[in-house]
């Protein structure tokens, strides 16, 4: 399945392909000579490494989630020199057909773009084990191929540097949270967010309270989709009105609604409200809203989508994946925090600091969000 590119008019460069990229064309007698193999070998034209993604119901212009595992594709497009395609689903009934359509198609590598292509993606993979997969925000078990790769995130800790921030840049002592669907990726925010909340009440004797979602019943309030925005828009006012001066969605493109209504209600609260964004640095995605935007849950899905394709082009014709499974940590980029931009002056000096510290200790393994999490907030 895999194509591999034919450089070579030395005997020199056909051994090193074949070490490679296991290439099978046949060697030339050394009697040829040098200027008769580049003759021969100039009509055969390079075959390029080709990647196609299928997103979710999210589509590729969701200014998150979607669109950023695209841009690692690009990426892969100008560095790698990948032929890329793309197939946006509309409904989830579109995920098995877009598979399909891209295994005949001959795509070398196969990304699926989150959590709700699980089933759909090991489908596929179980009708051609030879065919490479890669899928984000899922993580297999036993008994699945090695032709599925894996692309998990520790965003549990990303987002608990998030919570300590919002803990302490609240006014009202109460912070807000939502999902738009109810699966373990969009809950590990959640979780995360509520734990940096929970630490910073433990650090500091103080109470503030997570709406929205509860870590220790693991309840909360979710939309039930990645895109509609007239719910975003309503469930953070309602998030707002009982008191929620900070507010993180996790719900892709129905975020953009909350974005308007904290921005609308800046004038009539006061202080006015702020915002955390997720996935990508929405300070910069979502510009019209710049001026509301605290920080954002940096999800590196572009990285890590980067890293799977240039590891699918070292395989040989026939190899699979050595690993089924990428984290993407605190310590290897894989997660982080954007800057707090035009509030960059407005966050403490010494609360910048024990972020800092929190940041170095959940690398260190001296802090989980796990631990954190679980807890409700400590008495002042």
């Amino acid at each position: 399945m895999r194509k591999q590119r034919w450089l070579g008019a030395s005997a020199a460069l056909v051994s090193l392909m074949l070490v490679l990229a296991a290439c099978n064309g046949g060697g030339e007698s050394a009697t040829e000579s040098a200027s008769e193999a580049e003759s021969a070998n100039a009509s055969v034209a390079p075959a390029a490494f080709s990647a196609c993604e299928v997103s979710d119901t999210g589509g590729i212009d969701d200014k998150g989630f979607n669109q950023n595992a695209y841009e690692g594709l690009e990426r892969a497009e100008t560095d790698l020199g990948v032929d890329i395609d793309f197939l946006e689903s509309t409904a989830d009934t579109d995920y098995a057909p877009n598979l399909k359509a891209f295994k005949d198609q001959g795509c070398d590598l196969i990304i699926t773009v989150g959590f709700l292509l699980g089933d759909a993606t090991q489908a596929a993979a179980a009708t051609g084990p030879d065919q490479l997969f890669t899928i984000v925000d899922f993580a297999y078990g036993e008994g699945v191929g090695p032709n599925i790769l894996g692309l998990v995130f520790d965003t549990k800790s990303a987002s608990m540097l998030q919570g300590y921030l919002a803990a302490g840049m609240t006014t009202t002592q109460k912070v807000g949270t939502f999902g738009g669907i109810n699966i373990p990726p969009v809950v590990d925010f959640m979780n995360g967010f509520a734990a940096g909340v929970n630490y910073y009440n433990d650090v500091h004797g103080t109470a503030v309270e997570v709406l929205g979602w509860d870590p220790v019943t693991q309840e909360g309030v979710f939309v039930g989709n990645f895109d509609d925005q007239a719910a975003g828009r309503q469930t953070a006012e309602a998030l707002m009105q009982e008191g929620a001066d900070i507010i993180f969605p996790v719900a892709g493109p129905v975020g953009i609604g909350a974005m308007a209504a904290v921005a609308d209600n800046g004038a009539a609260l006061d202080p006015a409200p702020m915002f955390i964004g997720v996935d990508v640095d929405q300070f910069i995605s979502v510009s019209e809203y710049e001026d509301i935007m605290l920080s954002s849950v940096l999800k590196r899905i572009d990285n890590a989508v980067f890293a799977a394709i240039e590891t699918a082009m070292a395989l040989g014709d026939g190899e699979l994946w050595a690993s089924t499974l990428y984290v993407g940590t605190l310590e290897n980029d894989g997660v982080g925090m954007a800057p707090f931009h035009n509030f960059e002056d407005a966050v403490p000096a010494a609360l910048k600091t024990e972020i800092d510290g929190l940041r170095a200790d959940l690398i260190a393994g001296d802090v989980t969000a796990d631990e954190w999490s679980g807890q409700p907030p400590a008495a002042p």
